[in-house]
């Protein structure tokens, strides 16, 4: 009689490929939405997209409300609202609940974004290890 459903190792490799799938597309999909945006803004998330990726390569791109958007394990934890969307003047990098940042009873959760300088990237650095709980 034949083998009948897969190996434990033939599952791991699949559900590998299918995340590896779901990663391509995802970053595709948030490229995508970047490169039609006017600048500064397509340069600000280009240089947040290429930290995160950096920082924290355990994060999946996706979009979220036509935003990107980087989920762990398939949660958001955080993401970038352009101001050219809600034409406001600056754009927006939030966490959500995922994001381990408690400090007592409140704290900060969504910090206005202008330019990304060194001074930006190692805060967001910082934020992005906090929020991972890697720091």
């Amino acid at each position: 009689m034949g083998r009948k459903g897969l190996t434990p190792e033939e599952r791991k490799a699949l559900k590998a490929r299918i995340q590896e799938e779901k990663e391509a597309q995802g970053e595709k999909a948030v490229l995508d939405q970047v490169a039609g945006w006017p600048e500064p803004e397509r340069a600000l998330a280009l240089g947040l997209h290429a930290l995160i990726r950096q920082e924290a390569p355990e994060l999946t791109p996706r979009l979220w409300y036509g935003m990107p958007a980087y989920a762990r394990e398939g949660q958001v934890l955080c993401f970038l609202q352009p101001a050219h969307k809600f034409k406001t003047r600056y754009a927006t990098f939030g966490f959500t609940d995922q994001a381990r940042l408690d400090q007592g009873e409140m704290w900060p959760v969504a910090f206005a974004l202008k330019n990304l300088g060194p001074e930006e990237e190692e805060a967001l650095r910082g934020l992005l290890r906090r929020a991972l709980g890697k720091a």
